[in-house]
């Protein structure tokens, strides 16, 4: 199904960037709950913990995933990085007309059948916060800073091409036509659907748990949503190999991690929230990285991007013989 998204030049100047806990808890759960996520997710898969035995509300959370997703799931965060209890609030209070449009829709009942939104959205809210704290929250600060390093480089894109520089680099699914962003589907290509932003604009959502796939709401409430699949998720889930474990007797142990993290590019803000340390402990960190030619530095304006280089490569063993 393709899906157009029409820009008015105010909706343009409204395309903004923000992170969602609450919507990768619900593309989390798909996967674990109907294993359909891609192969770079099945080391999370192993090593996730089980949801618990008794939880009440899996029924209701298996009907609401196994086809296509409820739009009240994905409440559009409004500010860039909203706490997960933010977004559950804002579920909770979704208005009732859309909540059993939605919900006759994917459940598949007439309106008549369809339960009080009170009834459900409580229930819902709180399970789906157990949940996090289940799945997300112990990987949330790696998810963060790769999700974070993909919006920073997003936005010097902005910067040096404008609005269709950036929608062309999102996902081979996305194309800009003539003042409307066109995502075309796997499925039923040959029908469409029109979304309007209705002045509210455009939030672009970077996701781990949606890759490698790109997401539209279909049934925005205000402004539109797209969730595509963030730069560096493939390496979410490796472990550290063992030689920078043997690095931290030389290095100590924050060295070595940052070493260890610079095999993709990341600002020091991304590297602090991923190793839990001060900007300011990092970047003293990186000088000393630097001065031993083990990290080098580039700047684009204000934001400063840092790798590993090539004698670092070699030190960690990625660097061939």
């Amino acid at each position: 199904m393709a899906v157009g998204i029409r820009f008015t030049a105010a909706a343009v100047a409204k395309v903004r960037f923000a992170l969602s806990p609450l919507g990768e808890t619900v593309l989390a759960l798909r996967i674990l709950l109907g294993g359909a996520g891609h192969e770079v997710h099945r080391p999370w898969v192993r090593r996730a913990r089980q949801l618990p035995a008794g939880e009440r509300e899996l029924p209701l959370l298996r009907a609401l995933i196994a086809g296509p997703l409820p739009s009240f799931l994905f409440p559009v965060p409004q500010e860039r990085l909203p706490a997960v209890s933010a977004e559950l609030d804002q579920l909770r209070a979704t208005e009732e007309s859309f909540f059993r449009r939605e919900y006759g829709a994917v459940v598949g009942v007439p309106d008549e059948q369809v339960p009080a939104p009170a009834a459900v959205l409580p229930r819902l809210a709180d399970a789906l916060h157990r949940c996090h704290e289940l799945l997300i929250a112990p990987h949330w600060g790696r998810m963060r800073a790769v999700l974070e390093a993909d919006v920073a480089g997003r936005a010097l894109t902005l910067v040096d091409g404008g609005v269709q520089a950036l929608f062309a680099e999102l996902h081979p699914d996305i194309a800009w036509d003539g003042g409307q962003l066109v995502v075309h589907g796997r499925r039923a290509p040959h029908t469409a659907v029109t979304v309007d932003t209705g002045g509210h604009g455009l939030v672009l959502l970077p996701s781990v748990f949606n890759w490698p796939h790109v997401g539209v709401d279909k049934s925005p409430v205000r402004a539109a949503s797209i969730r595509y699949p963030a730069v560096g998720v493939g390496l979410l889930w490796e472990p550290p190999g063992r030689t920078a474990a043997g690095l931290v007797p030389v290095l100590g142990r924050t060295r070595a991690a940052i070493l260890a993290a610079l095999t993709e590019p990341l600002t020091t803000p991304a590297l602090a929230v991923r190793l839990g340390v001060t900007r300011s402990a990092v970047s003293q960190h990186l000088g000393a990285l630097r001065g031993a030619g083990l990290v080098s530095t580039q700047r684009e304006g204000r934001t400063a991007l840092h790798l590993r280089t090539e004698r670092a490569n070699h030190l960690m063993g990625d660097g061939g013989p």
